[in-house]
């Protein structure tokens, strides 16, 4: 059976909004969980935000499933995960100026400079993924980084047109499923997908666990968190 990890940043995002206590990003933790969620997915950000160095360490007590880490390889980001200590930590981009993480960490180029932190992390427990793009030369440079999983970024497929462009984008991903499998990685998948698109990607299988935030969070204002996550689960335990 396919995993839910539910990204909860936008619950911080709306805080940050005010600078206040509320919606705490902790309680969505907990009621995602509730309502079916196999794990909890934030991204800790160099700019802090949304998630706070706080939420993280409260978090990790608070959280019964899975703690996953989303974080840029720093050396600062590489400090706070061996003092959390998360189930897991996806290594990813990051930007200051974009407003989510707009691909794949280029691991084919940066792989030898990611590998002191990926053993570092993967010594003291962690599953290390890294955030890729489907591409197969990406994948087969993870497998060499010494990492033992890896996220598709679905971006490119959930942002395409309906039609030819988008059924290259999942052929794409199909490709680096089985790319992923043939390297012997835990494959995960992430970014973009909704409660209409993800359809198409629980249809080819071979992912492990999919990370979803901003869908899960844009319908829970209108329906609530318990029954956004409850229905999200639904597709993906069913898948």
């Amino acid at each position: 059976m396919a995993l839910l990890g539910v990204n909860i940043d936008h619950v911080a995002t709306v805080r940050q909004a005010r600078g206040g206590r509320e919606p705490d990003p902790v309680a969505a933790a907990v009621l995602a969980e509730l309502a079916g969620a196999d794990g909890i997915t934030v991204h800790l950000r160099e700019d802090r935000r949304h998630i706070q160095d706080r939420d993280l360490h409260v978090l990790r007590r608070t959280v019964q499933t899975r703690l996953n880490l989303e974080m840029a390889a720093t050396e600062e980001m590489v400090r706070i995960a061996l003092e959390v200590r998360p189930e897991a930590v996806t290594l990813v981009p990051e930007k200051r100026q974009e407003l989510t993480t707009e691909g794949g960490l280029d691991v084919a180029q940066l792989h030898p400079s990611l590998e002191s932190a990926i053993d570092a992390l993967q010594q003291a427990g962690m599953l290390v993924s890294l955030f890729i793009d489907p591409d197969p030369e990406q994948v087969r440079a993870a497998r060499l980084s010494g990492a033992r999983a890896i996220e598709i970024h679905t971006g490119a497929y959930c942002e395409a047109p309906a039609g030819e462009q988008r059924d290259r984008e999942l052929e794409r991903i199909r490709t680096a499923i089985v790319a992923g499998h043939e390297a012997g990685l835990q494959v995960h998948a992430g970014h973009g997908l909704n409660y209409n698109n993800v359809q198409a990607v629980l249809a080819l299988g071979g992912v492990r666990e999919y990370n979803i935030g901003h869908s899960i969070i844009s319908r829970a204002v209108l329906v609530g968190l318990e029954r956004a996550v409850r229905e999200m689960a639904a597709l993906v335990h069913g898948a």
